[in-house]
């Protein structure tokens, strides 16, 4: 079979993670990088390719059969509207846009040009996530009731040099909480509305340092997530799941799902039970179970899914219009941080039509 030709567009960091990924994966190869960085160039040439200023001028010259939107969020509707008017499928970096708005008429183009769209919520394919999932929805922890989520770690100083960092947009709720939103979406089901408070008292750059949010999920159950880049703690799916060697592993939980069955921590997969035929209430002991997946690295994963839909043989696991959700969820808690509204979001609304919203 062969391999597919792959345009990068942005080589930053998760660019270059991209890159590490298709040198590993015979079902797909670089092609060439559109960077206009000057240490992209130099990047390219380490590693064999073309480097390009103008993501528009590597597609025209280059003619991937395939593109891997990786540049900053503000560009990620522009470079997919550039892939779909060539027809070409897209790997788009989460979130799949800066807003909704802005998403929308990539997600149209997209469509009318029969152009395949995949979004880059790469946790789908870890399978731990996939088991979670799995759990909830065939209902061992019976009617779910609550969500305790956390996303505490400490982020270096030197990770705020560049400028962009400091100002809102950039802080860990767009940036970093839009995974565990999605991540939350897709094991317990669609978010019908949101509350939130933010600070900045760390720090105090404009854009936020920690965030409370709570949720109210379409089902009933009720959820928080508490974010925090300047807590020393091990909290979150980065720190806890092992999933990329670069963050040291703890050996903790970042989230707790309780129903009227059971109970179940991620990403250790602890199932909480009581035992058959026992008597039920808090004065019985419950049973801890330790499920266990095969490992899996979810970037291969996505990109040998993305070479099959490249290909034609799969569609997209994660669409344009499911990854808009989880952004519509992240707008609706940046709003409700700045208004103290409660935010109600209609998992029925056309995607792209704005929330409404409940004085607190």
């Amino acid at each position: 079979m062969t391999p597919v030709s792959i345009g990068m567009i942005g080589a930053g960091w998760f660019g270059r993670k991209h890159v590490e990924v298709m040198r590993r994966e015979p079902a797909c190869r670089l092609a060439a990088i559109a960077d206009p960085a000057p240490e992209a160039r130099a990047y390219a040439q380490s590693a064999g390719v073309p480097c390009f200023e103008r993501y528009e001028e590597m597609l025209d010259r280059v003619k991937p059969r395939a593109a891997i939107i990786a540049a900053p969020n503000l560009l990620h509707a522009p470079a997919g509207m550039a892939c779909a008017e060539r027809g070409i499928p897209m790997l788009v970096e989460k979130p799949i846009a800066d807003t909704v708005e802005s998403a929308m008429p990539l997600i149209a183009a997209a469509e009318r040009a029969g152009v395949a769209l995949l979004v880059g919520h790469h946790r789908r394919y870890n399978p731990i996530i996939a088991k979670a999932r799995e759990i909830v929805r065939a209902g061992a922890l019976g009617r779910i009731t609550a969500v305790s989520a956390q996303w505490m770690l400490l982020k270096a100083d030197e990770y705020f040099s560049a400028a962009h960092r400091r100002l809102p947009g950039a802080g860990p709720i767009l940036t970093n909480a839009v995974h565990d939103i999605d991540d939350l979406r897709f094991i317990c089901g669609e978010i019908a509305s949101v509350q939130a408070m933010t600070s900045h008292a760390v720090r105090q750059y404009p854009v936020e340092d920690t965030a409370v949010i709570v949720f109210r999920f379409a089902g009933g159950a009720l959820g928080t997530l508490t974010v925090s880049d300047t807590a020393a703690a091990p909290w979150s799916w980065e720190l806890t799941s092992g999933e990329n060697p670069f963050y040291p592993r703890n050996d903790e939980n970042c989230y707790l799902i309780s129903g009227t069955e059971g109970a179940l921590a991620v990403p250790r997969l602890e199932l909480w039970r009581y035992r058959e035929q026992a008597e039920k209430g808090w004065t019985q002991p419950l049973s801890r179970e330790r499920l266990s997946v095969e490992a899996g690295d979810p970037l291969a994963r996505q990109i040998r899914h993305f070479c099959a839909v490249a290909r034609g043989e799969a569609e997209p696991a994660v669409t344009g219009r499911d990854a808009a959700r989880s952004l519509r969820v992240v707008q609706a808690v940046l709003e409700a941080a700045k208004t103290g509204y409660t935010f109600e979001i209609d998992a029925e609304r056309e995607i792209g039509e704005s929330c409404s919203c409940l004085s607190l």
